[in-house]
């Protein structure tokens, strides 16, 4: 047989298996071009002319990693999927004489076109797209368009090496399915039905257990410090538990439910009830995959719409002033000197300071065990006790009382305390190495700063009577940098100079003070302009990511969604004719195949959304770290993201029931 011979029975094969070769094929392109965008991103030039462009190209690296992976998990997924229903007519083409290295080079030639096919289209969609996905990304961004059209060479080279290894794996996983199978077998791959389970008690128990755990994890973790470690412990946990709960608990469910007369003898019941024991195997992982892949799709969206739409109130939050300067190693001489530049910088670019705040503190890091707060050192463990860190500012009566416009008194060895732990904290002394204060006054507001849910870090204030405390811990712990000079400000003028005094402030501090002495004395420049563009290409960033792999692993859902529809239906189609002779009308053949498809269907979803309310508590202190504190913002967004997904979700669910009527019918 010659080569146009396999090449037209190839093609002949593929059209005959349209049905479940197309979504494939569609999947393939989809995911090339998407390989070919997010690579396309991270690699263009054009990046170059972006601020801060390196978070934007990090957070892209990172998309590009993911979707190779995923792609490469996905594809072989389905690929196996078309291979088991391709079992039969396989074993047919074995059975009529063509012998198994002949079915081998028809299914390359088959991988083949499906390679070139989707390498061809999707490449050439992602250069089409690759610009307007840029300028989207531009305007996510705030950033000024650029003008010009590039080709990502290199991202080409990578998409065809990393999905040609995919497909060559592919087509070798098939092969040696078909070899390691005698005729008949392959002739029955594709009705060969699954036995009734046993019900797995102790794989039931495990995945309670897992999933329990997880949440548990997810509910009492109160540290922002450990939600990110405790995450990922949670998120094994999670997904392990979900398989098991699959797995062993649905079968559990529906042997309970089968015992249970009054429901399962019924027309619409018992057909479905057992039907979906008998096939419980194969769908407990595939049921598992769609609830998984949607948990993934609402946290992802949810997260990073709540951080681009907040940002503005994250940068806020994270800068009260506008600009804020902190002179550390440096004397009285040092703050007029760091004075007179700030006022020459805002006077050269017709800038007015307003609520300005100066103040001298010292500033420690402790473990807060309550009275009794533990100066940290270098060689401290401290994994075990990360709940616990706080960062303790003691600053003078009398610059309090010059800020804030007030003639408070304090007694020796008294203090006014705040922390920016949200509610009132109650302690009635702190000590310090054996030195006490008691909390003459516990504050509910100071400066600038506010009380937070979950601050990523507890910030103790203590305003003391005199400026002795301050030198007792600046000689006592001097590498926390000793007594620093700070001095907050807001600016009245136009706004868009704002960045360029920020910047010349900093350039001219730099100049005047590092290195000046021996004591390395330094000023550190905050500017909310100076910072704003970090801040928004990095959440701007994440947001687009969260977009881009929320629609890749959406597209996944449906795709298995659409398999298993067809799966079932092939599966179903001759338990339902069967049913139609022994008297079964048609009527009650639609309502028992819409109670199978509505319970199957929909248990994902509502698993997702059960992990989702659970794992909200540990989401909320990892947006935390992110200095995102708004949980009402949060909130809104998983509640619209899960509105938006189950609008989908049902959309996907008419299409794909449509199918598995037409097949049953």
């Amino acid at each position: 047989m010659n080569r146009g011979f396999y090449i037209r029975l190839a093609v002949q094969n593929m059209k005959k298996n349209k049905r479940t070769c197309l979504p494939y094929l569609f999947t393939c392109v989809c995911s090339v071009m998407m390989y070919y965008l997010m690579s396309f991103l991270t690699l263009n030039p054009g990046m170059e002319q972006m601020p801060r462009s390196q978070n934007i190209r990090s957070i892209m690296g990172m998309g590009t990693w993911v979707i190779a992976i995923f792609s490469v998990i996905f594809l072989f997924y389905t690929h196996s999927f078309l291979v088991k229903r391709r079992k039969k007519e396989l074993g047919l083409y074995n059975v009529l004489g063509m012998e198994k290295k002949h079915i081998g080079r028809m299914l390359f030639y088959e991988t083949l076109i499906n390679g070139a096919v989707s390498l061809a289209l999707g490449i050439f969609i992602g250069i089409l797209g690759s610009k307007l996905v840029f300028l989207f990304l531009l305007r996510l961004l705030s950033f000024p368009v650029t003008l010009g059209f590039y080709v990502s060479v290199r991202s080409i080279g990578n998409a065809l090496l990393l999905f040609g290894v995919i497909f060559l794996g592919s087509y070798l996983d098939g092969l040696r399915q078909i070899y390691v199978a005698d005729p008949i077998q392959i002739l029955q791959g594709g009705s060969v039905g699954e036995k009734e389970p046993k019900t797995r008690w102790l794989l039931a128990l495990a995945g309670i257990g897992a999933l329990g755990g997880g949440y548990h994890i997810a509910v009492t973790t109160e540290s922002v410090m450990a939600a990110l470690p405790y995450f990922f412990v949670a998120v094994v946990l999670v997904m392990a538990g979900t398989y098991c709960l699959f797995i062993a608990v649905s079968v559990a469910v529906l042997k309970a439910l089968r015992n249970w007369r009054g429901f399962y003898y019924k027309t619409a019941h018992f057909t479905a009830v057992s039907g979906m024991i008998y096939r419980m195997k194969q769908n407990a992982v595939g049921l598992a995959n769609i609830c998984i892949l949607s948990t993934g799709v609402l946290l992802m969206i949810s997260t990073t719409v709540s951080l681009y739409i907040g940002r503005e109130e994250i940068l806020t939050g994270r800068y009260p002033h506008e600009i804020c300067l902190t002179a550390y190693q440096t004397d009285e001489d040092g703050y007029r000197k760091m004075q007179e530049i700030t006022e020459r910088v805002l006077k050269d670019h017709d800038l007015e300071p307003e609520d300005v705040t100066c103040y001298r503190s010292a500033q420690i890091a402790v473990l807060d065990k309550g009275e009794e707060l533990v100066p940290l050192k270098d060689d401290q463990e401290l994994y075990a006790e990360m709940e616990k860190i706080a960062g303790v500012a003691f600053i003078p009566l009398e610059d309090y009382n010059a800020c804030m416009g007030e003639a408070r008194t304090l007694g020796p060895g008294q203090a006014l305390f705040f922390t920016n732990k949200e509610g009132r904290d109650g302690r009635r002394e702190v000590s310090i190495d054996g030195k006490r204060w008691e909390i003459a006054e516990e504050l509910d507001t100071f400066f600038a700063e506010k009380k937070v849910g979950s601050p990523m870090l507890a910030d103790l204030y203590l305003v003391v009577d005199t400026v002795e405390p301050l030198e007792w811990i600046a000689g006592r712990y001097p590498a926390f940098g000793g007594i620093t000079y700070r001095e907050d400000l807001d600016l009245s003028g136009d706004p868009a100079v704002f960045q360029e005094a920020e910047d010349e402030l900093a350039a001219q501090m730099s100049q005047t003070f590092d290195g000046e002495s021996d004591k390395e004395s330094y000023v550190q420049v905050g500017g909310r302009e100076q910072s704003r563009v970090s801040f928004f290409s990095t959440y701007g960033g994440l947001f687009f990511l969260g977009i881009f792999l929320g629609s890749l692993f959406l597209m996944a859902t449906a795709l298995i969604i659409y398999y298993k529809q067809l799966s079932e239906g092939y599966e179903d189609r001759q338990r339902f004719e069967i049913m139609q002779k022994v008297g079964m009308s048609k009527r009650e053949v639609r309502r028992s195949i819409s109670s199978q498809i509505l319970i199957v269907f929909f248990l994902p979803l509502v698993t997702a959304m059960v992990h989702i309310a659970f794992a909200f508590p540990l989401m909320r202190r990892l947006l935390a770290l992110m200095n995102l504190y708004n949980g009402g913002l949060f909130a809104a967004c998983t509640l619209a993201t899960i509105g938006c997904f189950a609008l989908v979700y049902g959309i996907i669910y008419v299409l794909t029931a449509r199918t598995y009527y037409r097949i049953v019918n």
